[in-house]
C-alpha cells in the first residue's frame, strides 16, 4: 500500500499496518495505565531538573519526559560499554515512543528514572521507562519507546551485536 502523506511525501506502509494500529489502540484504550511501582524496573539513573524544564503551568513540560528517557537508556548503554556515540558502528534509533502522566514533577526536584528492557528483537528492543520523584515509591509517568538499531552509515537495520543483547538482557526483569 503506498500513502502520500500531507507533505507530499509518498511512503511505503505495510497492508496490514492499519489494522494492526487500530486493533492495538482498541486494546489499549481497555487498559487504563497506572502509577508504577520502582521494583517494576531493573536500574534507575538520576536527573536533575533544570529551572528551563518548567513551563508556563508551573511543573516540567511533557517533552522532557521523553528527553529523560533517552538520556536514561543511552546513559546506561555507556556505562555498560556498548555505545559509543561518536565510532559506534550500529546505533539505535527510536522509531516509537509514548508517555502516561500520573502527577506533576516541577524544579528543582531530582528525579529517578526507571529502566527494564521489554521486549529484545533481531534488531531492535522495546525499553519501559518511569520517572519517579526523588524519594517517592510510585511513578509520576511511565512510558515507553522503541530502538532500531541500524548500520551508523547506511541506516540500514541490523541485528544486535552479542555485547548489546547480553548488556540489554541485564535490563530484563525475570
Amino acid at each position: 500500500m503506498v500513502a502520500v502523506t500531507p507533505g507530499g511525501v509518498t511512503s511505503t506502509i505495510p497492508a496490514n499496518f492499519v489494522t494492526r494500529m487500530a486493533k492495538m489502540s482498541s486494546q489499549q484504550q481497555n487498559e487504563r495505565p497506572q502509577p508504577q511501582p520502582r521494583d517494576a524496573y531493573a536500574q534507575f539513573v538520576r536527573v536533575t531538573t533544570r529551572w528551563a524544564d518548567n513551563d508556563a503551568y508551573g511543573h516540567v513540560n511533557n517533552v522532557v519526559y521523553y528527553s529523560w528517557f533517552d538520556t536514561a537508556v543511552n546513559r546506561l548503554l555507556i556505562e555498560k560499554g556498548v555505545l559509543d556515540i561518536e565510532a559506534s558502528t550500529s546505533i539505535g534509533l527510536v522509531v516509537e515512543t509514548q508517555c502516561h502522566y500520573f502527577a506533576p514533577v516541577s524544579y528543582p526536584q531530582d528525579v529517578d528514572v526507571g529502566v527494564r528492557v521489554a521486549h529484545l528483537g533481531k534488531s531492535s528492543v522495546r525499553y519501559e521507562l518511569a520517572i519517579f520523584v526523588a524519594g517517592e515509591p510510585l511513578s509520576a509517568a511511565c512510558g515507553h519507546f522503541v530502538h532500531v538499531y541500524v548500520d551508523r552509515g547506511s541506516r540500514r537495520p541490523v541485528a544486535l551485536s552479542a555485547a548489546t543483547r547480553e548488556a540489554l538482557e541485564t535490563l530484563q526483569l525475570a
